[in-house]
């Protein structure tokens, strides 16, 4: 078999209290996560258990204290050049147009502007934005600036894409429509996928796998679910099947003690 597009192997993330140095906060410990190239893998938890964190090793901003990172087979080194990633706050330029913020990541790998600008249209026609190359952000909903970050992150045509809740602050239809808009083009492109998110519900409709973490400090995985759900998916209507119901009682079987101790880790914070 092929290396596995991205691998975290033993992975532990320690901090250090900027107001007392003796204090040390261990946000994850030993995680072993592994995303094989085409495969669309989500990591669930309770708030506060490490999810970001792990993401940010991922693509190369934040070195683990312990364990290592591969990326097809290879030692990651400084930033995961061949990652894409999609944050989950607003990262649109204001003062740069939606063809503008598209074309931005291309003119700093030295595209030339024409080829830069085809390529940028050609992705906002793919996420549904075609004519809307003009707009800047305060001139768009939030679903169409979620689109443009999207066709942003595509039109590097990543070998790996990072995605941290990208969707959570839409409405639950505006939701649904990016999400199958994201699978259509995974299908499409079959990149290696590593999602984020709260939702249990988005998990188990758009993912191959989805590994279930532990609450903080310390988190780790304690579960990890293979989803054979038929592709391709319409996430509205994959959701009411039996079988996406069996998964997600399994699933929220493992989950609901830790988000019950994350939530009164936080009412105790």
């Amino acid at each position: 078999m092929s290396a596995p597009a991205l691998q975290l192997a033993g992975v532990s993330c320690t901090f250090v209290s900027k107001d007392d140095p003796g204090q040390r906060y261990t946000a994850v410990k030993d995680v072993d996560v592994t995303v094989q190239a085409g495969e669309f893998v989500s990591v669930v938890g309770p708030t506060g258990c490490g999810k970001s964190t792990l993401l940010n090793v991922a693509a190369g901003l934040l070195q683990p204290s312990t364990g290592s990172v591969s990326v097809f087979g290879l030692p990651l080194q400084g930033l995961n050049r061949r990652a894409g990633y999609m944050f989950q706050a607003e990262s649109l330029m204001p003062w740069r147009t939606a063809l503008q913020n598209v074309t931005a990541g291309l003119e700093f790998r030295g595209v030339a502007p024409s080829r830069a600008r085809a390529q940028a249209d050609a992705w906002l026609q793919r996420v549904g934005l075609a004519g809307f190359g003009d707009r800047f952000p305060h001139q768009l909903s939030g679903g169409m600036r979620k689109r443009v970050s999207l066709a942003q992150t595509l039109v590097l045509d990543p070998d790996i894409i990072l995605m941290d809740e990208p969707f959570s602050a839409l409405d639950v239809q505006t939701r649904q429509l990016m999400e199958n808009e994201v699978l259509a083009l995974w299908q499409s492109k079959r990149k290696a996928v590593l999602f984020i998110t709260h939702d249990l519900d988005e998990a188990i409709a758009m993912s191959d796998r989805v590994v279930v973490m532990s609450a903080g400090p310390a988190s780790r995985p304690i579960g990890e679910f293979v989803i054979d759900l038929v592709r391709p998916r319409d996430v509205a209507e994959v959701r009411v099947t039996p079988r996406f119901i069996e998964l997600h009682k399994a699933i929220w079987n493992v989950l609901r003690e830790e988000v019950l101790k994350g939530y009164q880790q936080q009412l105790m914070a």
